[in-house]
């Protein structure tokens, strides 16, 4: 048996080293870069908010609604949660904004945010530290 000789320049030409080399260049900058940004947004997401807060109940009424939040935060972060209610037809009827200054790390709290209709949601917006 013997091997078999390809006619030179038919198939393409031969793999080339400098290529393979700046493909691997470039792939491990893109990685890098794919890693950092995943890095970056991990970050942001865990340690970046420093205040965070969860609605546990809500009472409706024709001009208001009463939410019970759960605040979590940094004994020494201040911020404020912002808070909405739509009518059955999706029209949001009142929006309202609520601050936490407290120094403790856990709050609740019962809020009462004022509508200009009859609201049948209660919604957390998200909290912003200042």
């Amino acid at each position: 048996m013997s091997t078999v000789q390809l006619p030179e320049g038919r198939y393409g030409r031969s793999t080339d080293g400098r290529a393979d080399r700046r493909l691997r260049i470039i792939g491990a900058v893109l990685g890098a870069a794919l890693l950092a940004l995943v890095g970056y947004f991990a970050y942001y997401y865990v340690g970046g908010n420093k205040i965070s807060a969860e609605i546990i109940t809500y009472d409706l009424a024709d001009t208001s609604v009463k939410v019970h939040l759960e605040v979590r935060k940094d004994a020494d972060a201040s911020g404020y949660c912002t808070i909405r209610s739509q009518a059955e037809s999706g029209a949001e009827v009142g929006r309202a904004d609520f601050r936490f200054d407290q120094d403790s790390t856990r709050i609740d709290k019962v809020v009462t945010l004022r509508t200009t209709a009859p609201g049948t949601t209660a919604e957390l917006l998200g909290c912003h530290a200042d």
